[in-house]
């Protein structure tokens, strides 16, 4: 948390509402629950004989559904009990029945695109038919709150040591002036959830967090990282001097201004140099995203390339990238991909940090 914020009293101190504010910001931003996730449905309440309604609905990385509960202050004693049962409700979930959901989510966005498409594109694949949606049981949780309750934490843990994949990731508000941040902190299960523990043994800790290396597609992904690290610390840039390799397709380093982070892309098909304006008021995004928009000429002659200008107007966050298309999950393209994204991000270093920084420093 950045130097001179101060924790809130409370998300009820600060007229936060579950749905109006934590709700949206997480839609807006599902990167902040740790890991890529795709928000396919908000108030789901698709469910045969029953009224009830969950948070959010999102897909991960390898296909499987994740049900997001979300709470603001106090988890309440009974969320474990309500997260489970939308979980069940969620297994008998087809692959034609999520992207009708994803359809319908799409459309109350007004975003006139292919479903399939984007979770093809999301997913990294070339056809949904190559990925096995929502697998038996395997429906992952997540719950957000400020704070967790000891019998809450404690069904948790026993349930993690059933292999049920479930996580708590507590949220907390801090103010900065008349700005309101958020910190995602996920508390189970990691190592400094030891306070929580009511009779797991560390082992079964160590098993979950293992298993989230198994799939192919991460350990690429972190082979990857790791090469391109050891070049690029060998390199004249220092922005990703303290960054460690990661299971993610993207990989980001600070550009000195809060939450516009310079990042990296390895994916299936291409590879890209971004940056990725994350402020958390969409405001503060589009505002800095049009004051560079305007600097375009002189960012791009910098550049020596046209870039990607992507406003997100349906999102928080807003994006300008440059990408090439590669094979990357071939390993003898490797050396291609890391060289080109070094002279890459070097050359939008170059260009963007100065007039970047400059308009930050006006707007915020």
């Amino acid at each position: 948390m950045e130097r001179g914020a101060d924790i809130a009293d409370s998300f009820a101190s600060l007229s936060y509402g579950e749905r109006t504010h934590l709700q949206e910001w997480i839609a807006g931003s599902p990167d902040c629950l740790g890991e890529d996730l795709l928000i396919i449905q908000k108030e789901f309440d698709g469910f045969d004989e029953t009224r009830e309604r969950l948070d959010l609905l999102a897909l991960d990385k390898v296909g499987q559904l994740v049900v997001i509960e979300n709470k603001l202050d106090d988890s309440g004693r009974d969320v474990v009990w309500q997260a489970l049962k939308y979980a069940s409700y969620c297994a008998a979930l087809t692959r034609a029945r999520i992207v009708d959901i994803f359809r319908s989510y799409l459309q109350a966005q007004a975003i006139d695109d292919d479903p399939e498409a984007l979770i093809a594109e999301f997913l990294e694949v070339d056809d949904l038919a190559d990925v096995e949606f929502n697998r038996g049981n395997d429906q992952r949780i997540f719950m957000i709150s400020a704070n967790f309750r000891r019998e809450v934490t404690s069904t948790v843990l026993w349930l993690l040591n059933h292999q049920i994949d479930i996580r708590c990731i507590r949220a907390t508000p801090y103010k900065m002036g008349d700005e309101i941040l958020l910190n995602f902190e996920q508390i189970i299960p990691v190592p400094e959830a030891a306070d929580f523990m009511i009779g797991i043994s560390e082992k079964n800790a160590e098993a979950k967090a293992r298993s989230d290396t198994d799939n192919i597609r991460f350990n690429r992904r972190r082979e990857f990282w790791a090469k391109c690290l050891t070049q690029l610390h060998s390199s004249d840039i220092r922005l990703y001097d303290n960054i460690s390799p990661s299971k993610d397709h993207w990989l980001s380093a600070g550009s000195g201004v809060r939450s516009c982070p310079y990042q990296l892309i390895f994916g299936k098909r291409e590879a890209r140099v971004q940056i990725d304006l994350s402020r958390s008021e969409k405001s503060e995004n589009k505002a800095l995203f049009d004051a560079l928009l305007d600097r375009k000429d002189e960012i791009e002659d910098t550049f020596g390339n046209a870039l990607r200008w992507k406003r997100l107007d349906n999102k928080i966050s807003s994006r300008i990238e440059f990408q090439a298309d590669f094979d990357s999950y071939d390993p003898e393209n490797w050396d291609a991909i890391t060289n080109w994204m070094i002279l890459q991000l070097r050359r939008l270093h170059a260009a963007i940090d100065v007039p970047m920084k400059a308009e930050a420093a006006k707007l915020f």
